[in-house]
């Protein structure tokens, strides 16, 4: 859950303080997957060596201690070719801190740096190996042994090129990262690898390209040509596989798709940070090894496997970024809720037609005969993904006629659960790249379901790997706390369901009522948000209690999960989501007058219910503040406080209520002094177990 930027000029003057400030702004653009600390590594003022520049907090940390080295960086120097990587940081090897800042590096000299994001499995075998060859070691960080390994490598084998070396160190290396290097032995060369974390190279030239696919070289799969491989695996715990023998690539030959050779490269974990510079972009896939050496662009591959396209795509990214900012916002969350009237919209938009009452999703058309055909739905993701799956359970089983798991992805995998050639698997992301989930899909994969992507990133890694999918088009989300992507999931899921019901008779009525209901959505929610100002004056009574109760039924349970999770997430208060049929089950121990309980109850199948729920409350001193339907006076007569909301369709109004949970959240986060788009602890691309 790191942030990597590298950017690489050849023949292009820039003075070092263009290149530095280029890779600060692409970290900023990143500081939503990781702010504990960051930093950047460039070419020292001789050119001699590599000036590697670390801070423990934000990325404005970084950039003030760099403002004050301007001297030593000699950073009104022009460059014609230069690397510079930058690297921003969540903590998962080793506390925040300077020291364990990336870049790590090999040595003092600097021979090797390397920004890493993922977590490395068996970083403490290639420790041990290393330190048995005398190296010593300074940050706690599970990167530090990259560089030190490649730099070992170098030292075995002065002739490897530096791709030669990064291949031969990631054959070693077990779980996810993606990686970017920079060496003084290789002055303007950049090597980047990536397996389970995302990766992207854009692509900037002052004439158009020459090609819009880059063919992949492979390297030859030796004999045991290298005594290394055996010597590592000497320090392997017992019983474990034997790492795969290292071998020396037998490509020799290169591609330069750029016409002229006065060319810019940018090495990004994200979009983001790279689509003010260029809209030209490659999605790295696993095992992809990018390197450039001078001006020329090389991507190649360890293995070969059968169903690999030999070709990588250069896309043409339609994100703008306008998108990207902030505009009149306070924060990108604020910005984030208020743009839900469009975002729903746009999730919509070319699948609805309201006129003929029809939905299609061109992503999964070809497959919805072989999805009816299926045993059982199964709707898997992380925190609010998962949430959005709850949301939409009852409707999918209503429509299908379907039975419909909802699994959390880590639990999913820790039970080793059945899968079977005819379930049908959803796996529901944000950023496409979250870890747990990408990890059930491939489980799922392997044991022949048919799977289906619902992802807000195009080109991410669970949607290249599904069979199909929908793109749930909410725009970019920066801010970690997901708000827009959450009620475009539901929407997307709402559609499938939609789709799954088209020839049935008996449920057309049904359908028609639905769809009439998302066809308001969009101006509905523009009424909700006008509570922005009632959600803060509320927020003003609530910031300073330490508990914060959420219940609700129903269609209106995952709301109360969801609201939950973004006022844990963003005020750091303790907060929980309750089943109000669960309430006499032991939760109404908890209540009292002093207790702050928010209750959702709305005019649908459970309102009687949940009525009961609110009475019980009541009875028992408690001092609900409810969330209901406009108009609805009996339901008003038993709340201290009340937010009133439009009416919808039952099975959409999880939409309409969960947005006061969203902007209650953030109010109190304000109120409270806490960093509404980056929570402590928190990155919002998930690319970790």
């Amino acid at each position: 859950m790191c942030g990597i930027f590298a950017y690489l000029n050849y023949l292009t003057p820039k003075t070092r303080r263009e290149v530095l400030e280029l890779l600060i702004n692409g970290l900023k653009r990143l500081e939503y997957r990781g702010y504990d600390s960051a930093g950047v590594a460039l070419d020292s003022a001789d050119g001699k060596d590599i000036a590697v520049v670390k801070k423990s907090g934000k990325v404005q940390a970084l950039q003030d201690e760099i403002n004050s080295l301007e001297k030593v960086l000699d950073v009104d120097q022009e460059v014609l070719c230069h690397v510079g990587i930058s690297h921003t940081r969540w903590a998962t090897h080793g506390v925040p801190s300077a020291v364990n800042a990336h870049p790590q590096r090999s040595d003092a000299k600097h021979g090797f740096v390397v920004v890493h994001n993922g977590i490395i499995t068996n970083y403490k075998d290639i420790k041990v190996f290393l330190q048995g060859k005398g190296y010593c070691f300074e940050s706690e960080t599970d990167t530090e042994v990259i560089a030190k390994f490649v730099d070992h490598l170098h030292n075995q084998h002065p002739t490897y090129s530096f791709r030669e070396l990064v291949e031969q160190v990631i054959e070693q290396l077990e779980g996810a990262f993606a990686l970017c290097f920079k060496s003084k032995y290789f002055p303007g060369q950049c090597v980047a690898a990536r397996r389970g974390s995302p990766l992207l190279v854009g692509i900037k030239a002052k004439t158009k390209l020459a090609t819009d696919h880059i063919p992949i070289l492979y390297s030859k799969e030796a004999g045991n040509e290298d005594a290394e491989a055996s010597t590592l695996q000497d320090h392997r715990p017992q019983g474990r596989d034997p790492l795969p023998t290292m071998h020396r690539s037998a490509s020799t030959a290169e591609f330069q798709p750029i016409e002229d050779k006065e060319v810019e490269y940018f090495f990004a974990s994200d979009a983001s940070a790279v689509i003010e510079h260029t809209n030209r972009v490659i999605f790295l896939e696993d095992d992809d090894v990018a390197a450039v050496k001078e001006g020329t662009l090389s991507i190649h591959r360890l293995k070969r496997s059968l169903d690999d396209p030999h070709l990588r795509e250069i896309t043409t990214l339609k994100m703008e970024i306008q998108q990207i900012m902030k505009g009149n916002f306070s924060s990108f969350m604020q910005k984030e809720i208020f743009e839900q009237p469009e975002s729903v919209v746009n999730t919509m938009r070319g699948r609805l037609n309201f006129q003929s009452k029809t939905v299609t999703l061109g992503g999964i058309k070809d497959y919805i005969p072989e999805i009816k055909r299926c045993r059982r739905l199964m709707l898997i993701g992380c925190g609010t993904s998962y949430h959005s799956a709850v949301a939409t359970r009852q409707l999918l089983e209503e429509l299908t006629e379907l039975p419909v798991m909802v699994e959390l992805a880590s639990d999913f995998l820790d039970r080793n659960t059945p899968i079977f050639r005819d379930d049908v698997c959803f796996f529901i992301s944000q950023s496409g790249e979250t870890a747990d989930t990408l990890m059930a899909l491939r489980y799922c994969k392997q044991r022949g379901a048919l799977i289906v992507g619902i992802t807000n990133t195009v080109g991410s890694s669970i949607c290249r790997e599904s069979h199909c999918g929908v793109h749930i088009n909410a725009g970019p989300e920066i801010g970690v706390a997901s708000t827009k992507a959450y009620t475009s999931q539901f929407i997307s899921m709402v559609m499938f369901a939609l789709v799954m019901s088209e020839d049935r008779i008996s449920l057309k009525s049904r359908r028609h009522e639905i769809i009439e209901g998302l066809c308001q959505l969009g101006d509905q929610i523009k009424e909700v948000l006008k509570l922005d100002e009632a959600v803060k004056e509320l927020a003003e009574d609530l910031f300073q209690n330490k508990s914060l109760l959420i219940m609700g039924r129903g269609y209106n349970f995952a709301t109360c999960m969801e609201g939950a999770l973004k006022v844990k997430e963003l005020t750091y208060m303790h907060s929980e989501g309750i089943m109000a049929g669960e309430l006499k089950h032991g939760p109404l121990a908890l209540v009292d007058k002093a207790m702050p309980i928010i209750m959702i109850v709305t005019r649908d199948p459970v309102y009687v219910k949940c009525m009961n729920a609110l009475q019980q409350v009541t009875a028992r001193e408690g001092r609900p503040i409810v969330i209901c339907e406009k108009g609805d006076e009996e339901t008003k007569q038993f709340a201290s406080r009340v937010l009133e909301v439009p009416h919808t369709v039952d099975c959409l109004q999880g939409i309409l209520t969960v947005i006061p949970m969203q902007l209650l959240s953030y109010h109190i986060a304000v109120l409270r002094g806490c960093n509404v788009d980056c929570p402590r602890n928190l990155a919002k691309s998930v690319t970790v177990e």
